[in-house]
């Protein structure tokens, strides 16, 4: 064979081989375009409805639970501890016995008092009779004038210490009422902090046992100051917005509450300004030193336009959402969002009520394509360790 014959040959299968892969590229580029953009099947999404109605306007703030009061119950006097009438973690009312304090020192000064106020009641008496035998004798002229002046001012010395006797029995009365040691709020026992047969001092640092009121209870949160004029624009430094407590995932409603105060000052090292709301807390749901999630709402937006969060999708040029058209194709539209409750989502712009959206599926969609709108497959419950079985292994 000549080497014109093979150069023949090869230049043949070149243009073969090239218009073979030119006419399936354009075939598979045809047919990846009509996929893409409205040729090809439809691609299957979930498809729901641009909705109207109210929604509320809040803002979020990392918060604290606090007791709405915490009191360390102290004695105010001196003794030997004799008993201790409440349980650890008891429920306990303002005025209810706590514990008693050795009361036999104090029953003893007041029954002093008492007899104190008697021995000097009995020389007022007897000061009264003289003076008013000397009136009648100075009338006479029997006794000198200075005699009388004296059994006046007995009369009056006597009286003044009756009366500061009955002052030192009032207060033996009080430090003997102060052995009874009671609540001063409503709340409930913590620890016990000092044992029966212990002497205690009105001076200790340590006290009894610290009381806290969890009904109602206080939750402090903090919110950057840049939504403070929002704040006192609704009325916030009044008190009464909405306020509710929420776990930490911000999935489960802990209480619903009121905003009770805003501090009156800004803390310039975080940029942030203190808030404070009060909770019923009839469910006990809220604990003291519990970290909570904090939103306050401002307001309520009516007719507000809302879809589900997952139809906001992000991309290079900020947010969007696919829109489909009458005609089954879908349309890439830019949206502002507002905020993201509950898996809904406040759009402030970009959409209008009855629209339909894609809510599933989005990922093999481009501007343009075919769609075919399918209802979400239901989630299969995953089998719990005990309810999956294994067959036995062949030996």
């Amino acid at each position: 064979m000549s080497k014109r014959t093979i150069f023949g040959i090869a230049g043949a299968l070149i243009v073969i081989v090239g218009w073979w892969s030119c006419h399936h590229g354009s075939a598979n580029q045809a047919q990846s375009s009509g996929r893409n953009t409205g040729g090809g099947a439809p691609v299957p999404v979930v498809a729901g409805k641009v909705e109207e109605k109210d929604m509320p306007i809040y803002l979020d703030g990392l918060g604290t639970v606090q007791a709405f009061n915490t009191v360390t119950v102290h004695t105010r006097v001196d003794g030997e501890l004799q008993q201790v009438l409440f349980t650890e973690g008891q429920d306990v009312v303002k005025g209810g016995p706590l514990a008693v304090v050795d009361p036999r020192p104090f029953q003893a000064a007041l029954d002093q008092a008492i007899a104190k106020k008697a021995q000097d009641e009995a020389q007022l008496g007897n000061a009264k009779v003289t003076f008013a035998r000397n009136t009648d004798l100075l009338s006479k002229k029997v006794i000198a004038p200075a005699d009388f002046d004296a059994s006046r001012y007995s009369v009056d010395q006597f009286q003044a210490a009756v009366q500061a006797d009955q002052a030192a029995i009032e207060n033996a009365r009080t430090q003997l009422e102060y052995t009874q040691i009671k609540s001063p709020i409503d709340g409930r026992t913590g620890v016990r902090l000092v044992d029966v047969g212990n002497i205690v001092h009105a001076a200790d640092q340590i006290g009894i046992v610290v009381i806290t009121q969890i009904h109602p209870i206080s939750v402090v949160f903090t919110l950057p100051e840049q939504n403070l004029s929002a704040i006192l624009t609704e009325g916030g430094a009044n008190g009464g917005l909405h306020v509710s407590a929420l776990d930490r995932g911000n999935t489960t409603t802990l209480g619903e509450g009121t905003l009770a105060v805003v501090d009156n000052e800004i803390d310039q090292t975080t940029g942030t300004v203190k808030l404070k709301a009060t909770f019923p807390n009839d469910d006990l749901k809220l604990w003291p030193g519990k970290f909570v999630n904090a939103r306050l709402v401002l307001t309520t937006k009516k007719n507000a336009i809302v879809v589900p969060a997952s139809v906001v999708q992000r991309g290079p040029q900020g947010t969007y959402a696919y829109v489909i058209k009458p005609d089954k194709t879908v349309e890439m539209r830019p949206v502002k969002v507002a905020q993201t409750q509950a898996n809904v989502a406040l759009i402030d712009d970009g959409l209008k009520a009855g629209e339909q959206v894609v809510v599933d599926g989005q990922y093999k969609l481009q501007p343009g394509a075919h769609v075919e709108l399918t209802t979400p497959q239901p989630q299969q419950p995953t089998a719990s360790p005990k309810q999956r079985t294994t067959k036995p292994a062949k030996p």
